[in-house]
């Protein structure tokens, strides 16, 4: 070609990504191999070169092979670096804001605290066997985790032994019909004699289960701790304990498994779920495929199940409680290097404002996604994983992909429980909302100021849609090496291990 040949633009619609690629063909094969090299940070698939001829024409295209790739210009590493740097800040600009609003978030949380701690005294107080649980650690810890006002569960002790107490089938007749069966339902035999015991046993809340075993019955001390509450809060009305319109009880339903207070935390209305909860020690959980706590600080799982948490079922029957075990394996993996909790604040905020329907409510919750955090945590066990925040996301992101793609969310601590059961109809729009981010996250980072932000979707990427839909019978799509297949179709993999890129391979 000639020195006075014209720049020639040629255009490649790329499946991964939403945008067109432009490139500058500035004359030669050369000239377009450091172009290429310069465009390596954006894709690891090179745009086809062409064997221009002597008159500018492109005669056949193909791809370019790392080998043929010479010294980029020193002009395009430059440019893709600063893209990469903008691409950076602007994950981090968008996180710097979910975190400046913690500590208020913090706050807010205290002060509606102090209210329901002042109430939970005066129930106490009429009634010795409701405890007051002053370690609230870990809800204040969720709280300022997420982006949205889900309400927060909060435990009543019962002044019980729970070791005491023998646990017990529930029969057919005492189960709702609408309670799955996987959640291990039981009724709690009274069966020895003690103080505690017969301060429960003296009084209504009992029932015969047969053969003379007497058990305690969670539906009669739901209604019995209802009237407390309510008495307590027309209590510390008359003492000036509480303020006109610190709390509301108009969410407490008879037939709840929980008793709903909105308690005003500031300016911001914060929703507690009470539930009594019997505690005793158990043996940990003995899962088969977290045997050394793979990903997790060693002994994270004994330490997050040796008790377990019991609360109502149904009026008749109790059932294990895994809210407050996730909750301690979270803060286990607050102590791991590399921005994993921030990835969760980034996608709950996500899915508070461009994800859910109207006001952010759908079919993924906060809970779904810490869930995928703990997957996450054990499935990239390795700290290369945890580098920088945009990788950290897609590690995330690639197991919520799979997860709607299959609408199968396996729970951390029972496997065989999914936690997307009966969502099916909200998670097809579900998952080209996450799609769509995960294509085209600039899109996303950017604050809509209660404005809901999506709108439109991106070209579906076939071959990945097709991974992500692949049968599960087997188990061998719930691997780290599956996982990395699904990170390399989104051009974050960036792994130097050997072995493991030759599994993925």
């Amino acid at each position: 070609m000639g020195s006075t040949t014209q720049p020639r633009v040629f255009h490649r619609a790329q499946q991964k990504f939403t945008q067109k690629v432009e490139v500058l063909i500035l004359g030669g094969q050369n000239s377009f191999s450091r172009l290429a090299e310069g465009l390596m940070n954006m894709t690891d698939r090179l745009l086809p070169a062409g064997q221009l001829l002597s008159n500018g024409e492109l005669k056949e295209a193909r791809e370019i092979t790392p080998g043929e790739i010479q010294k980029p210009h020193l002009g395009c590493l430059k440019g893709s670096r600063a893209a990469m740097e903008a691409s950076t800040s602007l994950w981090h600009s968008y996180l710097g804001v979910i975190v400046s609003r913690e500590r208020q978030r913090v706050e807010h949380f205290q002060r509606a605290e102090d209210i329901l701690l002042t109430l939970l005294e005066s129930v106490h107080g009429r009634d010795p066997r409701f405890l007051v649980d002053y370690a609230r650690n870990l809800e204040a810890f969720e709280f300022a985790l997420g982006a949205s006002e889900d309400a927060v569960t909060l435990e009543v002790p019962l002044r019980i032994d729970g070791d005491t107490l023998r646990v017990l089938a529930c029969r057919s007749r005492d189960t709702p019909g609408r309670r799955p069966a996987e959640l291990n339902t039981c009724c709690l035999e009274v069966c020895s004699p003690g103080t505690d015991l017969e301060d429960w046993t003296g009084g209504v809340d009992v029932m015969e289960h047969g053969g003379g075993a007497r058990c305690l019955l969670p539906g009669k001390i739901l209604q019995h701790l209802k009237e407390l509450l309510v008495s307590a809060i027309v209590r510390c009305q008359r003492l000036f304990l509480l303020q006109p319109g610190d709390i509301s009880a108009e969410n407490l339903r008879e037939d709840a498994m929980e008793l709903s207070l909105l308690i005003r935390g500031s300016w911001k209305t914060i929703r507690f779920d009470i539930v009594p909860v019997v505690r005793r020690q158990q043996e940990p959980l003995q899962l088969q495929r977290l045997q050394t706590d793979r990903g997790f600080p060693e002994g994270s799982l004994r330490r997050a199940t040796e008790e377990a948490h019991l609360v109502p079922a149904s009026p008749h029957c109790w059932r294990s409680s895994t809210h407050l075990p996730i909750l301690k394996l979270l803060r286990g993996v607050d102590t791991l290097q590399g921005p994993r909790l921030d990835s969760l604040r980034l996608l709950d905020q996500l899915r508070d404002q461009d994800w859910g329907g109207q006001g952010g409510r759908g079919a993924l919750t906060f809970n779904h996604l810490k869930m995928v955090l703990l997957w996450s945590t054990e499935l990239f066990p390795s700290p290369e994983d945890w580098q920088d925040l945009e990788g950290s996301v897609y590690r995330l992101l690639v197991i919520l992909l799979r997860c709607l793609a299959t609408q199968h969310l396996p729970h951390f601590l029972n496997p065989e429980e999914n936690l997307f059961q009966g969502a099916a109809p909200d998670l097809a729009s579900l998952y080209h909302k996450v799609e769509s981010f995960a294509w085209d996250p600039q899109r996303f980072l950017r604050f809509h100021f209660g404005l809901h932000g999506f709108s439109g979707s991106c070209q579906a990427d076939t071959e990945t849609r097709a991974l992500l839909q692949l049968p599960t019978e087997d188990g061998s799509c719930w691997d780290t090496a599956y996982f990395d297949i699904l990170l390399s179709q989104f051009q974050v993999y960036r792994i130097q291990d050997s072995a493991r890129r030759s599994a993925a391979s």
